[in-house]
């Protein structure tokens, strides 16, 4: 195995561990009939070209090392998408609880947005990895947002690339724009929250009902592939 192999094991190991730990809490919410604050979770260790570019943006030796370890917080990352922005400050909550990770730093740019226009809720924690050569604590960077931030901060990503950073004048303007309309829409259905649970449990309940052309079961006992 190349040392970068054997340097970034743990950070993966730590992602898969969260994912379905992380899966496992909206699992929990549906066994007991509750709304999920968690709609859905992914997670990725940072490829070598990003932590490269990071580590040049750091000025640090871009190789395995405890002092990368330490400043690039964020090499194993996870996302946990809400439906609502309510939602993001009970995920957090549910994340301070936890006992088998120690949250380190909680960066908070929802209330307080970056000048682009982005907007997520970051928490820096620890995580303890078991590995056979014994336990290695991993920081991981949890970004907990909408599905509206979610879906402007992807586009802003790449457009991001593309432009090296230095957008045009008037790219720019549109991005914070359009930062601020997806932050109304989110306010929007904030507001008319209850209306649109009730219309999803209605339909979830519908889809199952035997007869349904939605139905994951068919007549005579057979289920679709």
């Amino acid at each position: 195995m190349g040392q970068w192999e054997q340097f970034l094991a743990p950070y993966k190991q730590a992602v898969d561990e969260l994912k379905v730990k992380f899966r496992g809490m909206r699992g929990q919410f549906e066994t007991e009939n509750q709304n999920s604050p968690i709609e859905f979770v992914t997670g990725r260790v940072k490829p070598l070209p990003s932590i490269y570019d990071k580590s040049l943006e750091k000025g640090i030796p871009f190789e395995p090392s405890d002092r990368l370890a330490h400043e690039l917080q964020d090499i194993a990352g996870l996302r946990m998408m809400c439906q609502f922005v309510d939602d993001i400050e009970t995920v957090v909550h549910l994340l301070r609880q936890r006992r088998d990770l120690h949250i380190v730093e909680e960066k908070d740019y929802i209330s307080h947005k970056k000048q682009s226009g982005y907007r997520s809720y970051h928490v820096i924690a620890e995580y303890p990895v078991q590995t056979i050569d014994g336990e290695k604590k991993i920081l991981v960077e949890i970004q907990i947002r909408t599905l509206a931030m979610n879906f402007w901060a992807s586009i802003e990503h790449s457009m991001n690339y593309k432009y090296k950073g230095a957008f045009p004048e008037e790219i720019q303007r549109r991005l914070q724009g359009a930062a601020e309309a997806a932050f109304r829409l989110d306010e929007e259905m904030s507001l008319i929250r209850h209306e649109i649970q009730e219309a999803q449990a209605y339909f979830s309940e519908f889809k199952e009902a035997p007869g349904s052309r939605f139905s994951s079961k068919r007549e005579g006992g057979r289920t679709d592939a």
